[in-house]
């Protein structure tokens, strides 16, 4: 069998042209985020909140508690567009509903951009632009996952949804350093519009591109018939239905990221340029494992490697917690990007061949609400440890449970523990 050529599915033209826009909009995109959690941590640093519950009288540390209860912000209009976001993805041009919500996007981070360089910004306009570019994303990524299937041959979506993880995390490395940089001697303001100017970006690679939804296509329609067809074909392919609840759990458990300001202030020491190069470890172990998926064949054993990296990303999470020296933290974090790499591109692929073509968006829509709701609210679960607790604790407690829960899900569902590259069938 001849090899196959090195990230193939690039030699597509129009994969090229989303893929290149994907790359500025999600650099921009990272950029954004770490500039948040910093803003609030800093907006709400020293403040405490004192609760009375009865005899208990609990103090807990507001800037936790701040970027924590970012997730859930993040989470409420993704949970509430997201079936509707799947049914527009599967009866509307792909390509035309990535322009509506990047131009969405681009609104909202244009606003919190003009709010904060005119100095009026405050926790809550942050949340709500971050709401609002949560709802955007809602439209933004049925639409984006399943254009893929449509830009490439089948035999060729592996090394794309490969590359597309690759690119997420090379983006994750260039956009916490460059936001590091730029809080410390341009100010948050600017790395907002920079933020935003990415989104531009991304619109300039979608207008060129060939792709149209052909004509003919099948539509679901709006009916209440087609939110349940979507839900229903989820809910009974025991195959996709483990590894979301797999991906739910172990990024509730394990969720770290938001704590990263609180780590590198709290415990290591560091100033906004060492959060900036902290915040690269986990896309740094991510690139090297994306890397070297892209280059390989088919890993053969698909579903015990996707437990065996999704425990590796609870014991990263778990040792990371421990680590006091910025060297070895920055080494243990890295490998929650390799084991999530691994896992991300396992069940994507997984998820993408086991569901017809017409179905996928609305697919994509409710696996939405479990790869984004479990890290968002783990965002919550970590603030609310973290601020009685510590974030050691929260840390540890969390990659201990998500280990756990790995072999939990290798013992309950057998069908995926056993799964490989080949077995196509619902």
């Amino acid at each position: 069998m001849p090899a196959t050529p090195r990230f193939i599915a690039l030699q597509n033209r129009d994969f090229r042209f989303l893929w290149t826009g994907l790359l500025f909009s999600i650099t921009a995109s990272e950029m954004q985020f770490t500039a948040v959690t910093w803003h609030i941590a800093e907006l709400l640093r020293g403040q405490r909140i004192d609760l009375q519950i009865g005899s208990w009288s609990p103090t807990l540390d507001a800037a936790a508690l701040g970027v924590g209860a970012l997730g859930v912000v993040r989470l409420a209009p993704i949970i509430f567009f997201a079936l509707l976001g799947g049914i527009v993805a599967d009866n509307y041009d792909r390509r035309r509903i990535l322009i509506i919500s990047q131009s969405a996007a681009l609104l909202f981070g244009g606003a919190l951009a003009a709010v904060t360089l005119t100095g009026n910004v405050t926790v809550p306009l942050i949340y709500l632009f971050s709401a609002g570019s949560a709802a955007a994303s809602a439209f933004d990524e049925p639409a984006r996952q399943s254009l893929v299937t449509n830009l490439v041959p089948r035999a060729h979506l592996s090394n794309a949804v490969s590359l597309n993880t690759l690119l997420s995390y090379l983006a994750g490395i260039i956009g916490p350093a460059t936001a590091g940089l730029l809080i410390s001697s341009a100010g948050l303001g600017a790395v907002y519009a920079i933020h935003a100017a990415g989104f531009l970006a991304m619109l300039v690679t979608l207008l060129p591109m060939n792709y149209r939804r052909p004509e003919g296509a099948p539509r679901s329609g709006f009916r209440l018939p087609a939110f349940r067809e979507g839900l229903a074909f989820t809910l009974r392919s025991r195959l996709i239905f483990s590894t979301m609840l797999l991906d739910f759990f172990a990024t509730f458990f394990s969720s770290a990221r938001t704590m990263l300001p609180l780590v590198a202030t709290n415990i290591l020491g560091l100033d906004s340029r060492g959060y900036g190069l902290l915040s690269t470890a986990q896309p740094v172990g991510a690139v090297v494992a994306g890397l070297i998926l892209s280059m390989r064949r088919d890993i053969d054993r698909q579903g015990a490697v996707l437990l065996l990296s999704v425990a590796l990303y609870g014991l990263a999470t778990a040792l990371f917690g421990l680590s006091t020296n910025f060297a070895l933290s920055y080494f243990i974090f890295s490998f929650t990007g390799a084991g999530d790499t691994v896992s991300t591109v396992i069940r994507g692929t997984i998820r993408q061949m086991v569901t017809p073509d017409e179905l996928r968006g609305r697919m994509t829509s409710v696996n939405m609400v479990f790869f984004i709701g479990g890290p968002q609210l783990g965002e919550l679960e970590a603030g609310l440890v973290a601020s009685l607790m510590g974030v050691p604790f929260a840390l540890v407690s969390g990659g201990l449970a998500t280990v756990t829960l790995a072999g939990w899900i290798a013992w309950r569902f057998p069908r995926l523990r056993d799964y490989r590259h080949l077995d196509y069938a619902f």
